[in-house]
């Protein structure tokens, strides 16, 4: 087993603050050499207005998870297995162990990569989203939380995508399931140019069909299309990253949806390093839906037609594989439904959190 300070790895993606102090590489015999990390972390949270299922104080695992991939020749793979939660504003929070049962289970992301060309890669497996800005798991993302537009989004799929790259160019397709639906009726892709600190990604995706299954990791949202536009401005120690995001859940009564609904969303993160470990990040986001209950309209927030904004902020320390951060969270909710937004009836419009996770990134 060898440490080294190699170039860090494309996976898994980390959007600051966090990053992976050195790579462990270890020779696997005729697998070849391994590059093995690993994340274990913790959070405690204190929050006003919990929801029916949900406490006001609440401790869980945030990350325990091994990573191993192989990174070099024609074929390579990705390894994520362990525990994981996923806390999200204006959700409630999870235990760890309903989580990883109730959405990706204990290896959420693995899969195949072949690499026939230089800039050409095909994957297959349980793969990462290709849709938003933010990633799926606390130790990848400026905020521990995600965010509400966020939770519109799918983010673990399975099935196949191409990746090609051409100059300042990179393109991904994806053939998968969605939101985890188990039914390979999706499409998704991306398109980003680069050009020095500047990048502009669009994203969209899409169901080609209707499925009816509605579980905790394949909403209603599976029946729907999103499109984003990410703009990210990364020098020196500023990344500013602001987008903009739309989606539609059509009427289609086969799959449960009396009438459809749109959201329309944008939101701005920001991360910027202040030396000697210490970092501070921040969210503000605001997202609406359409729709009314008086037509049945499908709820996508805080009832039909409701809408929602958030401010989170974020402050970072990392040395070496510690790291610990705290976090100040504030969601609003207006236009919305009683009973559908906070507290333990659902008519309280606001919901404050303030957490702190702590662990170690190897």
């Amino acid at each position: 087993m060898a440490q080294n300070a190699s170039p860090p790895l494309a996976a898994p993606a980390l959007v600051g603050p966090l990053s992976f102090p050195e790579q462990t590489t270890v020779d696997a015999g005729p697998l070849g050499k391994l590059n093995v990390n690993g994340v274990l972390s913790g959070m405690g949270l204190v929050q006003g207005n919990p929801v029916p299922g949900d406490d006001a104080e609440r401790g869980v695992l945030t990350n325990g998870e091994v990573i191993i991939q192989k990174t070099s020749g024609w074929w390579q793979f990705y390894v994520q297995a362990g525990g994981y939660d996923v806390p999200e504003l204006g959700l409630p929070v999870l235990s760890t162990e309903k989580t990883v049962s109730d959405l990706f289970g204990p290896v959420p992301v693995a899969y195949l990569k072949l690499a026939p060309a230089k800039n050409t890669s095909i994957l297959i497996g349980s793969l990462p989203a290709l849709m938003g800005a933010e990633y799926n798991f606390t130790f990848q993302n400026m905020n521990i939380e995600r965010g509400l537009l966020w939770n519109q989004e799918n983010d673990v799929n399975r099935g196949i995508q191409v990746n090609q790259a051409v100059g300042k160019f990179t393109a991904s397709l994806s053939w998968n399931d969605g939101y985890y639906s188990n039914r390979y009726s999706w499409l998704s892709g991306s398109l980003t140019y680069t050009s020095g600190p500047h990048s502009v990604a669009f994203t969209a995706m899409g169901n080609l069909s209707q499925t009816k299954v509605q579980t905790l990791a394949t909403p209603v949202q599976n029946n729907s299309s999103m499109y984003a536009l990410i703009y990210t401005y990364t020098k020196g120690a500023w990344i500013v990253q602001p987008y903009f995001q739309a989606s539609e859940v059509p009427t289609d009564p086969a799959a449960g949806i009396a009438r459809g609904a749109d959201t329309y969303g944008g939101a701005v993160l920001v991360n910027r390093t202040l030396g000697h470990g210490f970092s501070l990040a921040g969210r503000a986001e605001c997202i609406s839906t359409t729709g009314t209950a008086a037509e049945q309209a499908v709820n996508l927030l805080f009832g039909p037609g409701s809408a929602g904004w958030s401010l989170t902020l974020t402050p970072t320390f990392q040395a070496h594989a510690f790291f610990v951060r705290g976090e100040f969270s504030f969601v609003g909710a207006s236009s919305y439904t009683p009973g559908y937004a906070f507290g333990l009836a659902g008519r309280n419009r606001n919901q404050t959190r303030g957490l702190i996770e702590t662990g170690f990134i190897f």
